[in-house]
């Protein structure tokens, strides 16, 4: 028997088959584009991208002879496609980096309190949350308002596309703010306050859940063998983290991918104001009864792409001539030591601490002399500049974090995981499996078959690691560097208004 893990991210999607010993028996990935129709918009084609999901499932069913059993879904928080009567999707989905209801969001949360907001969803009010984009649509697309009927994350938009009453996992509802993460449900106090009925959400499920057997003639064409059940996954953030081994406290996932992000494993629940006023939410993790919180930029490594296509054709060109990846390139280019520059990476709305979605990129200290090398480690300096500031928020909140474990695929690069070190001071492990994501939901896939405890399965598997520790001279640079980031956004924000 073997376990699918399929990780809908908002650049790509990837499939990976596991064995039940953990071993990696095949994987396949597409790209897809995020559209940008208007300023403060950024979109997904929900069709393309199941399109292509199904395309990677039925890719991977082809090079394997262990008949895949069970699959699982870690899915990009957020994003939601509203769906007519007939399972058609009525526009394209809305990512988190979508910010046109920003003036919702903020009126909204006033009305109905945003202390009351956090104590129902552990989270604080951003236009990223799939209510406000909900309340756009109702606001700006009547049409579409009354004519859904279901408003899907991705995860339960696979459930409904491959036939199967839509289902969404309790980490990946806690990212919607519509869902009470204390009683695991839809809040109905904030569902009557959006005019929105739950008739028109998922069934939500906790992770490691059976939610379906996924329809057989769909089943014949995604290449699968046998009946194969569906199991509840999670956000893409705590799906990573689980794969990556995060299952006791004090350990702390640190993801690359379009969003850069921290995810540790909390004990349980926990609200304070502190918390509530540095915006770290605290919602399910994807072991049933244990709580997460997720710090996080949400330029991360999109910064890279938007570098590889803007300012990196020549990095493609050589890319297409020696098959060498065209990131690959522009990395092997950056100098080893610190840059003299200073990068704000606001290329898109922030995340935590600031959730300020007018929020613009600087960066400071060009010379004729600057390289392009400089500028691409500017740019990962950047980033990892404002985690380090989300770490030192969320140590001050009271969350020891002893760990981190490095995954997404900037963990195939050293020397970028190494700036990462330097940057936090911290050491980071990599483990064996690059694919984290779709490893967790694979774990999951295997638990509810097994009946086994998704961290003794974890126990069971010893995967190989790479430690990097901080160079203390370069480790030294920054922490003097961050002195100076830490004062750029209360110094630029002013110029945003003009």
């Amino acid at each position: 028997m073997s376990y699918l893990g399929l990780d809908i991210g908002t650049g790509g999607c990837k499939a990976v088959v596991f064995n039940g010993e953990g071993k990696e028996l095949a994987s396949a990935f597409r790209e897809y584009p995020v559209l940008y129709p208007h300023p403060d918009w950024a979109e997904l084609n929900p069709d393309e991208v199941i399109g292509k999901c199904f395309e990677i499932i039925a890719e991977v069913n082809m090079k394997i002879a262990d008949p895949v059993v069970s699959m699982c879904i870690s899915s990009q928080g957020e994003a939601f496609t509203p769906i007519d009567n007939n399972g058609r999707a009525l526009g394209n989905a809305m990512v988190s980096s979508d910010a046109r209801a920003r003036d919702i969001a903020e009126e909204w949360s006033k009305d109905f309190g945003t202390g009351e907001i956090y104590k129902i969803t552990g989270h604080t009010p951003h236009p990223l949350f799939t209510l406000y984009k909900i309340l756009w649509v109702k606001e700006n697309q009547p049409n579409v308002w009354e004519s859904a009927r279901y408003f899907l994350c991705f995860e339960d938009l696979f459930h409904l596309r491959a036939g199967i009453e839509p289902a969404i996992s309790w980490p990946l509802a806690g990212r919607t703010m519509l869902f009470d993460v204390i009683n695991h449900r839809w809040s109905s106090e904030i569902l009557e306050a959006a005019g929105l009925s739950a008739q028109k959400l998922a069934r939500p499920f906790a992770p490691g859940e059976i939610t379906g057997t996924i329809d057989p003639s769909i089943g014949k064409k995604l290449g699968f063998k046998n009946p194969v059940l569906l199991v509840a996954g999670g956000h893409d953030q705590t799906c990573g983290a689980l794969g990556a081994g995060v299952t006791e406290p004090g350990m702390c996932m640190y993801a690359t991918g379009s969003v850069e992000c921290f995810c540790p494993m909390l004990e349980g629940p926990g609200f304070s104001d502190e918390l509530q006023r540095n915006n770290l939410c605290c919602y399910d993790y994807t072991i049933k009864g244990k709580y997460t919180s997720v710090a996080y930029s949400l330029t991360g490594g999109n910064i890279l792409r938007w570098m590889r296509d803007e300012l990196g054709q020549a990095e493609v060109e050589s890319a297409a001539r020696t098959g060498v990846n065209p990131y690959t390139l522009l990395l092997d280019a950056m100098p080893p030591e610190p840059t003299g520059l200073l990068v704000l990476p606001y290329f898109s709305a922030t995340g935590t601490p600031y959730f300020d979605t007018r929020a613009k990129g600087a960066i400071i200290g060009l010379q004729l002399s600057t390289t392009k090398g400089e500028i691409t480690k500017s740019f990962l300096e950047g980033v990892a500049m404002e985690m380090k500031l989300n770490l030192k928020l969320m140590e001050e909140s009271g969350m020891k974090i002893d760990t981190f474990i490095a995954t997404g695929g900037g963990t195939r690069n050293n020397t970028w995981t190494q700036l990462k070190a330097d940057v936090l001071n911290k050491k980071i492990i990599v483990r064996e499996v690059k694919e984290a994501g779709c490893y967790g939901a694979s774990l999951l896939a295997r638990s509810a078959v097994e009946n086994v405890p998704v961290e003794q399965l974890l126990m069971d598997y010893k995967g190989e690691k790479l430690l990097f520790s901080p160079n203390p001279d370069y480790a030294k640079i920054y922490d003097a560097k961050f002195e100076s980031y830490r004062q750029l956004y209360p110094v630029l924000k002013q110029f945003w208004k003009v």
